[in-house]
């Protein structure tokens, strides 16, 4: 089997209105959906962190990864990933360049589930349930009305677990009143505050009993003052969705800088990446909770390697809707759980009319 043609489809769909539309959300939610066809006639997709660089992502991959790969055996994912790696690293070991290496890993990954007509988790090693546990990731809202109303909406669905991604303990409050002691809530500060800064909104945060608080110190890499936050608040912190390869999650565990450690499969270095970086947890006794809030291949990924992956937690659902998915069958959630497609490879299938009809021609 040989590679015959790679291509990165760059997506804008646009959000949903609900009644509780986010003030942050863009008006599109960007996509890189990268597919990778065969001479068997057998095509993979993968996705490609692009949230806000999403034509450098889709560049990448089609000008600098493409000509690579193009005529290699797609079932050669090890040696494929170390080649993409090597003949990048002069462009930057991080960043764009693995945000584009992990949507093409998750492309072959694909690919090698539908040559052997599995589901990928089977190919992983298999699940003991057909379902995984999934939480409620809310994008952050300017109004606390509309907060509360998201937070109650998610929580009646059967989301027992929420994610705010809110800076103030006046919203933790009001979503805590409003879904009881019951409900496990996060917050994810997205790299706000200095370590000081942290240290003071964790006192402030601490009587509402949070899951873990995410990321509050700015620069992300700044491990030490995690751990040293960590220990003066007792406080579980989550970190690891701007972490690149497992090198850099080694570092972040040497430092004991976390409770949950947060690899994203679309940029971390696909599902090869993450694989090593789960295996780096297990051995540091230490939980992953994995950043997934997508929509594409990128989430199915995500469901798979959880499932598969003892040390695993839950998978991370981005709380909103858009107009359109790419895929045929939207992916099933139930009560909280996400439902495992039976399909080989990630499961469901691409709809090329959807890639078509939403893509942004540069």
């Amino acid at each position: 089997m040989k590679i015959t043609d790679v291509r990165a489809h760059l997506l804008a769909i646009p959000s949903k209105e609900t009644d509780f539309p986010p003030a942050w959300a863009l008006r599109d939610f960007y996509q890189v959906i990268v597919e990778i066809r065969t001479d068997e006639g057998i095509t993979g997709y993968g996705d490609a962190f692009g949230y806000f660089v999403p034509h450098a992502t889709a560049a990448v991959v089609n000008n600098v990864l493409k000509p690579m790969i193009m005529g290699a055996d797609p079932t050669r994912i090890s040696s494929l990933q170390e080649q993409m790696y090597r003949q990048t690293h002069l462009a930057g070991r991080y960043g764009i360049t693995t945000f584009a290496i992990s949507g093409v890993d998750i492309a072959l990954w694909d690919i090698a589930g539908k040559c052997a007509g599995l589901p990928l988790y089977r190919l992983l090693g298999g699940v003991k349930d057909t379902k995984v546990p999934a939480y409620a990731s809310l994008p952050r809202y300017g109004n606390l009305d509309k907060l509360k109303a998201a937070a109650l909406h998610a929580y009646g669905s059967g989301f027992d677990t929420l994610k705010l991604h809110q800076l103030d303990v006046e919203s933790l409050k009001t979503v805590r009143q409003a879904v009881g002691d019951e409900a496990r809530l996060m917050m994810d500060i997205n790299c706000a505050w200095s370590p000081e800064q942290a240290l003071e909104k964790a006192q402030e945060f601490a009587p509402y009993n949070l899951h873990w608080l995410e990321e509050p110190i700015w620069p992300p890499e700044d491990f030490a003052s995690l751990a040293r936050l960590g220990y003066q608040t007792e406080m579980p912190l989550a970190a690891g969705e701007n972490a690149c390869t497992a090198y850099q999650f080694k570092a972040m565990l040497d430092a004991e800088a976390v409770t949950y450690i947060q690899p994203s499969v679309t940029k971390v270095g696909g599902i090869s990446e993450w694989r090593k970086v789960a295996v780096l947890a297990e051995a540091y006794n230490v939980q992953v909770a994995p950043h997934s809030p997508y929509f594409g291949p990128g989430l199915l990924a995500t469901a798979h390697l959880v499932a598969t992956t003892p040390c695993a937690e839950m998978v991370e659902y981005y709380y909103a809707d858009l107009e359109a998915s790419v895929f045929k069958e939207p992916p099933k959630l139930e009560k909280g759980h996400m439902l495992f497609p039976e399909g080989p490879g990630l499961g469901l299938e691409i709809d090329p009319g959807i890639l078509e009809h939403y893509r942004i021609v540069s």
